[in-house]
C-alpha cells in the first residue's frame, strides 16, 4: 500500500489515504455549523484530503461538550450541514461526520475560557448523564446515571441523527466511542460501575456501542462505509480499557458492519495520566488490531512528516492515517506531502492545484 493511492471502503472511494480527523472548532450556533466549518472544512478538502471528518456532532443537545458545539439533533441542521458537504465534494474529499454524546464531560467551556463545567446559569444545561454517577475530576459535577429509558434515548438519538447526517449530504459516518465520552465510558470500568445488563462484564460494557451500532447500520446505506473511532487503552496502570479488550471489541463490531476502526487512546481518566505522546504513539495499536481482528484501521496522533505517513501506510499499521493538529497547521499538508513523495494528487479541474 501506498498513501496516495486510492481506498475502496464498501462503495465509496477515497483519492488517497489520508483523512482530516475531526477537531471541535467551538463554532456553532445552537447545534448548526456556520461559514467557519464551510471554510475550515472545505479549505482541507481543497488542501488535498481523501477523507475530511466533520467534529464530533451532538446526536442530543445534552450530548454536547460544550454550548459551541456542532450537532445534528434536528432537521435544522441538516440545512445548515448540506453546503458543506456539497463543497468537500466538489473538491474532490468524501465528506463524513463523527456522532457523539459528551457524557459526563459535557456541558463544558471551551477550552480558551479554561474549559470548566459550566451550570445552567452559566450557559450549560444539567444534569449531565454517564452510565455511573462518578464524575470525571474534582471539578465535574457528579452525573445522573442513565436508567433504561435514558439508555434507549442515546440508541435513538444516533439512529436519528444517521438519518439526517445521510440527508444532509455525508458519504461516511464515524461512532465516536472513545476519549472519555459517553460510549467510551460505558465501555470502561472505571467509569462505568453498573450491575446491570448495561455493566460489569466486557459483554455488558460493550452492550450500548453494540446496540448504538445495530440502529446506526439499519438506516444507514449498506453501500455506505461506517467508521468508528475508539480509544485502544485508558492508560490506566489496572482496571482500565485495554489493548486487549479493544482487540475484541473490533472482532465483535467488525460483524455488525463497521469497516474501519479509528484508533486513538485516553480520555477517561484527567491529565495527570502518563501518556507516551510522541511522533505515532498510537499506531502500534492501529497495527495490532489490523493485524489480531482482521479489519481496516486509521492511525492517527503525532503524525507530521511525510515519510512517516507513507511508511505506516506501506508497513500495513494502517490502511489510513488521520492528521489533526498538522491540518490546522498546513490545510495543504496532503499536496506538500505528494510533492516530497513525488506522487499525485487527483484535483478537480475547478479549484485547481495547491502548488
Amino acid at each position: 500500500m501506498k498513501l496516495f493511492e486510492s481506498f475502496r471502503l464498501r462503495e465509496v472511494e477515497l483519492r488517497n489515504r489520508i483523512a482530516v480527523s475531526p477537531m471541535c472548532q467551538y463554532s456553532a450556533e445552537d447545534g448548526a455549523p456556520t461559514h467557519w466549518h464551510l471554510v475550515h472544512l472545505g479549505s482541507r478538502a481543497i488542501g488535498g484530503a481523501g477523507l475530511v471528518i466533520a467534529e464530533a456532532s451532538a446526536v442530543l443537545p445534552e450530548g454536547r461538550i460544550s454550548p459551541v458545539d456542532t450537532g445534528i439533533w434536528s432537521d435544522a441542521h441538516v440545512e445548515a450541514w448540506a453546503p458543506i458537504t456539497r463543497f468537500i465534494d466538489e473538491a474532490g474529499a468524501v465528506p463524513a461526520i463523527q456522532l457523539a454524546h459528551a457524557g459526563r464531560k459535557a456541558s463544558t467551556d471551551t477550552p480558551w475560557l479554561g474549559g470548566k463545567p459550566l451550570a445552567p446559569e452559566q450557559g450549560g444545561w444539567a444534569p449531565v448523564v454517564a452510565p455511573s454517577a462518578l464524575p470525571f475530576d474534582e471539578q465535574s459535577p457528579t452525573p445522573q446515571a442513565l436508567d433504561e429509558a435514558g439508555i434507549q434515548a442515546v440508541i435513538e438519538g444516533f439512529r436519528a441523527a444517521t438519518v439526517r447526517a445521510l440527508v444532509a449530504g455525508f458519504r461516511m459516518v464515524e461512532i465516536h466511542g472513545a476519549h472519555g465520552y459517553l460510549l467510551h465510558e460505558f465501555l470502561s470500568p472505571l467509569s462505568n460501575h453498573r450491575t446491570d445488563a448495561w455493566g460489569g462484564s466486557f459483554d455488558g460494557r460493550t452492550r450500548l456501542l453494540r446496540e448504538v451500532i445495530a440502529a446506526v447500520r439499519e438506516v444507514w446505506p449498506e453501500r455506505l462505509p461506517l467508521l468508528l473511532r475508539i480509544s485502544a487503552t485508558d492508560w490506566a496502570e489496572s482496571g482500565g480499557w485495554d489493548i486487549e479488550q479493544s482487540i475484541e471489541l473490533a472482532r465483535e463490531v467488525k460483524a455488525l458492519g463497521v469497516d474501519l476502526i479509528d484508533v486513538s487512546s485516553g480520555g477517561t481518566l484527567p491529565s495527570a495520566v502518563r501518556i507516551p505522546v510522541g511522533p505515532g504513539y498510537q499506531v502500534p495499536f492501529a497495527a495490532r488490531i489490523r493485524r489480531e481482528a482482521g479489519i481496516a484501521t486509521g492511525a492517527v496522533g503525532g503524525i507530521v512528516d511525510p515519510a512517516q505517513a507513507q511508511q505506516i501506510v506501506h508497513n500495513g499499521d494502517a490502511d489510513m492515517v488521520l492528521l489533526a493538529r498538522q491540518m490546522l497547521r498546513d490545510p495543504y499538508w496532503p499536496y506538500h506531502a505528494a510533492k516530497a513523495l513525488r506522487a499525485e494528487i487527483a484535483a478537480p479541474k475547478q479549484y485547481g492545484r495547491a502548488w
